[in-house]
């Protein structure tokens, strides 16, 4: 490609809505445009990456023997009431309806859909396994959309589901599909690790997301260097305290201390003379089961998740201030644990305190010298808050640690769950009737290539790994007015054609400055200058974009040199 054929509108400066380095360099790039909130545009150079990476991805897919469909971005409501998830799944689904009235959606994941297909076509235990895979547009109507492409509303997906006869069958996909997404991310030329994660609004028993580390990354994982245990923050396990030594001398009754004004964890305990850990927060939920009460420590924070799963799947949602007032008799910022009437829900981590400071449900009091059962009794204790550095592994007891990360990938065991809410089923070798065993395999195409700038990028713009990089060296011949140079550059362009390079040839009359401010930019794996000057030593100038060292190649021997680096970059994330 030529450069001055190439619709490629570069920025200098980063745009005013972008948040982080992805999106203020792919619109800076020339890759995206925006067309509404969370909607956005390919343009050449940013879709020329999305093939790249969705074509290593499909290979991967047919190399695990996954078939590739299509499925329709517009899905009928009938299907979504017959899964239960019509009403579950919350204002992301997108509902409209026809000139007829009839419901439907805009897709933002296709269970029910290819679920429908299978129960449809079906029979018999020798049409199984089954792997079935489609790239496809998503939308989900994100209340807040941000960040470009790693939160937008419309985004691609490749989304596969496997359908085996029993649990084994379903375990070996699950395995088979697993070790693809590894060769995926590798071959993508990423950090990446698999970490335990929560199933969500898709279900299932049991998934793992693949994480791209990134410092910038907006998701929190857990990470053992002893072990190698990782999970994300909502799904770490966190095992139970050791227990506590009862020896010592008896603790008083609880007593009642003046706080006036003293709402937050901070101003109670600085006050108090003690630390974080010795107080115990109360948290009031509403529940569609009612009002629940959460006791953590005050070093701790309350996982949501955890908690949702404990209501067996009813969303908690903390209450506000007539509700907390209601139930605790007391304002925000005074709520405790003693005498309160309500379900009593409690970490584990507070089973083993004691002498603990906690509200007084009266305004502008605390209790001292609180201690669990003897002042209060929970209705169990459970692993109900997020993991924190240093935590203890719960496999191994090494220290964790945090890292940041982007999902680019969601791997999960459906079991049952869709097949049996759409009667999905199949006949056995003995003639009986038996439900299909589902697996789902999510990976955010946009996403990936977004992440991969987080991962990737200095001050001075992106720099692409190989496989995804969209040209693979730009030749910049520096003054094009001069025949020689312009000769040189077309002959060297012409080289690299030939060894099935992908090259851009900078053919713009423009200053030498300007051409490496873009080359870099745009982040080109290789690069090759032609001028006056390298030409008088029968020479070329080369620069990776990873490195600031210069050097210089025969000008004959330049293609050849180029295809050996580009092909040695390419075996290095094989």
């Amino acid at each position: 490609m030529r450069y001055s054929r190439l619709f490629l509108p570069t920025l200098r400066e980063d745009p005013s809505e972008a948040e982080v380095i992805s999106h203020k360099l792919m619109v800076r790039a020339g890759l995206i445009r925006k067309l509404a909130s969370g909607i956005y545009t390919y343009l050449p150079l940013g879709l020329k990456v999305l093939r790249k990476m969705e074509n290593i991805v499909r290979e991967e897919m047919n190399r695990a023997g996954a078939q590739e469909i299509l499925m329709p971005g517009v899905q009928p409501a009938d299907l979504w009431k017959e899964s239960g998830r019509w009403e579950v799944y919350g204002k992301e689904l997108l509902r409209f309806q026809d000139r007829h009235g009839h419901d439907y959606c805009l897709a933002p994941t296709h269970e029910e859909v290819v679920t429908d297909l299978i129960r449809r076509e079906i029979r018999s235990y020798r049409d199984l396994p089954l792997n079935l895979y489609q790239i496809q547009t998503k939308f989900r109507d994100e209340i807040r959309p941000r960040f470009g492409l790693m939160r937008g509303r419309e985004f691609g997906m490749k989304d596969a589901y496997s359908f085996d006869a029993d649990e084994a069958g379903a375990e070996a996909s699950y395995r088979v599909m697993f070790e693809a997404y590894q060769r995926i991310f590798k071959r993508c030329g990423l950090r990446f690790t698999a970490v335990e994660a929560d199933s969500g609004a898709i279900g299932g028993s049991f998934s793992h997301e693949f994480m791209v580390l990134a410092g910038t990354g907006e998701d929190a994982l857990v990470h053992c260097p002893g072990c190698g245990y990782a999970a994300n923050t909502e799904k770490a396990e966190l095992p139970p305290p050791s227990p506590v030594s009862n020896q010592g001398p008896e603790i008083p009754a609880p007593e009642k201390v003046l706080t006036k004004d003293m709402r937050t964890v901070e101003e109670v305990t600085r006050f108090l003379g003690v630390g974080p850990d010795d107080l115990i927060k109360t948290m009031i939920y509403q529940t569609s089961q009612g009002p629940v009460a959460l006791l953590v420590r005050g070093d701790h924070e309350v996982n949501e998740i955890k908690l949702k799963n404990l209501l067996d799947g009813h969303e908690p949602e903390l209450a506000g201030p007539e509700l907390i007032q209601k139930v605790t008799g007391a304002p925000v910022g005074f709520a405790g644990p003693v005498g309160l009437q309500v379900r009593l829900l409690a970490d584990q981590s507070v089973k083993i305190m004691t002498r603990a400071v906690v509200g007084a449900n009266l305004a502008d009091y605390h209790l001292i010298n609180v201690v669990p059962e003897r002042d209060f009794s929970p209705q169990g204790y459970y692993d109900l808050r997020s993991a924190q550095e240093g935590d203890p592994c719960p496999r191994c007891g090494a220290a964790m640690e945090i890292k940041r990360g982007i999902e680019v990938g969601h791997v999960f065991k459906l079991g049952t769950k869709y097949s049996q809410a759409l009667r999905a089923t199949y006949l056995d070798p003995q003639g009986r009737e038996q439900l299909v065993v589902m697996g789902c395999y999510g990976i955010g195409t946009g996403r990936t290539v977004a992440a991969a700038i987080e991962q990737n990028h200095d001050s001075n713009g992106i720099i692409w790994p190989m496989p995804l990089a969209p040209f693979e060296a730009v030749i910049l011949p520096l003054q094009v007015q001069d025949p020689e140079v312009m000769e040189a550059a077309e002959n060297l362009y012409q080289a690299l054609l030939k060894l099935e390079v992908d090259v851009l040839l900078d053919d713009r009359d423009e200053r030498a400055g300007i051409k490496f401010k873009d080359a870099d930019l745009i982040g080109i794996p290789l690069r090759l200058s032609v001028s006056r000057k390298t030409l008088a030593e029968n020479q070329v100038e080369f620069k990776a974009r990873r490195s600031e060292k210069l050097e210089f190649f025969v000008l004959a021997e330049a293609a050849g040199r180029i295809k050996e680096i580009r092909d040695r970059l390419l075996a290095a994330d094989d």
